[in-house]
């Protein structure tokens, strides 16, 4: 059973609950990740939320999101999750949003997590999980973030919220700085303790 971790108003880990038990309408705080994945030629991965999935069903979004397990360091989530849910190996896992941080809700289901945001690259063409991905398409990163943040494109609220943070940190998404890993939230910093 998945397992995630509940977390404090100053990101403190204060218990684990089920997956299968966080999410509804009244979702505690809990700690997660995000990951936007570049190909070889530079284009990011977009997934489309399997229809299935109880959180966001059939919506755009980054590449990939997911939940550290209870002692898991946050960065070898980010490797184990795109390989369960995309089929692909990354590399170059760089931190790069240390503290985002958001709440959304969709058909009276909420999300409340603090959800660090990496980047990645891979060398491969994803093979999604069909519980988790209906589909995948690479986009130009220029292009993409200048549909969303003209309202041309709709994504999943947390990507919407993150592509404005992460023009902030230049045009070209490969040279996005590393962010400083003590501002992650302390439990996330913790984690492999």
């Amino acid at each position: 059973m998945e397992q995630v971790v509940l977390l404090s108003e100053s990101g403190e880990a204060n218990g684990v609950l089920d997956k299968a038990e966080v999410h509804h309408h009244d979702t505690p705080l809990h700690l997660a990740f995000s990951c936007y994945l570049f190909g070889p030629d530079g284009r990011l991965l977009l997934t489309t939320r399997a229809r299935t999935k109880k959180t966001f069903p059939g919506l755009l979004t980054n590449s990939c999101c997911g939940h550290p397990a209870p002692g898991e360091d946050i960065a070898a989530s980010v490797g184990r999750r795109t390989g369960q849910e995309l089929g692909v190996e990354v590399t170059d896992v760089t931190l790069v949003l240390p503290r985002f941080r958001y709440r959304a809700v969709m058909g009276g289901i909420v999300e409340n997590e603090m959800c660090p945001v990496f980047r990645a690259r891979t060398g491969t063409d994803p093979v999604p999980d069909p519980s988790e991905v209906d589909s995948y398409e690479w986009v130009d990163w220029a292009g993409f973030a200048g549909e969303v943040l003209d309202g041309r494109r709709a994504v999943s609220p947390w990507c919407a919220e993150q592509v404005a943070q992460l023009v902030a940190l230049g045009p070209d998404p490969l040279a996005w700085p590393a962010a400083d890993e003590s501002l992650l939230p302390p439990a996330a910093r913790t984690a492999a303790a």
